[in-house]
């Protein structure tokens, strides 16, 4: 039996892939799971906010230390025969595994480091000395792991080159309750989409921080230039943030406005069932370096919900999802735009989409998609034994 160990101050509502990476290792036979985890309450954008604000990094210091304190403390269960044999520090923990290599320095620390801190930096416009600070902090944390869980083999590429070896790449995947919710969702659905479709209009929902990565504007002027042509389309969009004035202010105006529902946020239990309801997911269609080395949580989530899914047409998102979504160039409404009308006026093509999605969501159920990071972990238990 493998004891794991999640460690950090990571939050799984807000950050679903420790989640997935969690449940696929519970839902493995022969690993016991448990967690040691303080959420640190701040969330991406919290933290690029104090980025930008440097006189806030005492806010993360004080967070951060009483968080470390509690973990510390905690860690005292697992000593002993009740020591783990790995550690999971997880999302956005380029801090956590610091105090994971203080606390376990002979046991295996995974680092799922989904994102790097210095590319989210410069994605949302910082770059400099701030984002060469950041760059110190990917190497310092990287390195400080055994085994480095990313998503793509873009992301694997920027590793040093003397610990590329230490890379294992595992989709994002969905947690189980968003497959469920799309079962739910087919089966108040039932079989006939079609002759649903042709009755009302195709519903989208799209939901995100509305960062550059994804996008927005171009899907705000994809959903402007389907109302102009009068196709029946519904759009919910939930979030907020950077880009979501400039999208507000592209659909202003324009009959897409009246078509267009806007919320805030949805409450991560709540936003599966939300998501599966609508007949196509929205991925990214953003054309920053980081959109084009990502496949997105939202893009495997839809897919799990039993949704179309409509994303940007890039290496990575191709390599992974082949023909289970439908891909459309990076930064092009019109295309876009085009997509969406036919899967609007096309019952066919529309169920044949959801289909096609529904076929590749089953590769990435948890236990799929942590198969990866198991097969690394029993070469670090190899190795290890031979010591």
């Amino acid at each position: 039996m493998r004891r794991v160990l999640g460690f950090g101050t990571y939050d799984v509502a807000s950050h679903p892939r420790v989640e997935v990476l969690l449940e696929g290792l519970r839902r493995t036979p022969g690993n016991k799971v448990r967690e040691l985890d303080e959420p640190l309450g701040l969330s991406t954008a919290d933290r690029v906010a104090i980025l930008k604000q440097p006189w806030r990094l005492p806010v993360l210091a004080g967070r951060l230390a009483s968080r470390w304190s509690r973990l510390a403390a905690g860690s005292r269960r697992y000593r002993g025969s009740h020591k783990p044999d790995a550690l999971l520090v997880g999302y956005m923990g380029h801090f956590d595994v610091l105090l994971a290599r203080l606390l376990y320095p002979r046991t295996t620390i995974i680092l799922d480091h989904l994102i790097f801190a210095s590319g989210t930096a410069r994605d949302r416009g910082e770059d400099g000395a701030k984002a060469k600070l950041l760059s110190v902090l990917d190497r310092m944390a990287t390195h400080c792991a055994d085994v480095v869980v990313l998503d793509t083999a873009e992301h694997a590429a920027k590793l040093d080159a003397s610990i590329t070896d230490r890379g294992v790449i595992v989709p994002v995947g969905a947690p189980i309750s968003w497959y469920e919710a799309g079962e739910g969702a087919a089966t108040a659905r039932g079989d006939d989409d079609g002759a649903r479709n042709t009755g009302r209009p195709l519903t989208l929902v799209f939901f995100g921080l509305f960062t550059p990565l994804q996008g927005t504007p171009y899907i705000a002027h994809a959903l402007r230039q389907l109302a102009e042509r009068g196709v029946p389309v519904r759009t919910l969009l939930i979030g907020a943030g950077q880009d979501r004035a400039e999208c507000e202010q592209i659909l202003a105006g324009s009959p897409a406005e009246r078509m267009v529902q806007w919320r805030d946020w949805v409450d991560s239990a709540e936003l599966p069932r939300v998501v599966a309801e609508h007949d196509v997911c929205l991925g990214i269609v953003g054309t920053t370096d980081k959109a084009l080395d990502v496949v997105p949580n939202k893009v495997y989530q839809g897919l799990a919900a039993g949704c179309a899914v409509v994303t940007s047409d890039t290496a990575p998102q191709r390599r992974a999802i082949g023909d289970g979504a439908i891909l459309v160039p990076p930064g092009d409404p019109r295309a876009l735009a085009d997509a969406l009308e036919r899967l609007a006026t096309d019952p066919t093509a529309l169920r044949d989409a959801r289909e096609r999605a529904k076929a590749a969501a089953a590769a990435f159920v948890p236990e799929q998609a942590v198969l990866p990071l198991v097969a690394a972990l029993e070469r670090a238990r190899t190795t290890e034994a031979t010591r």
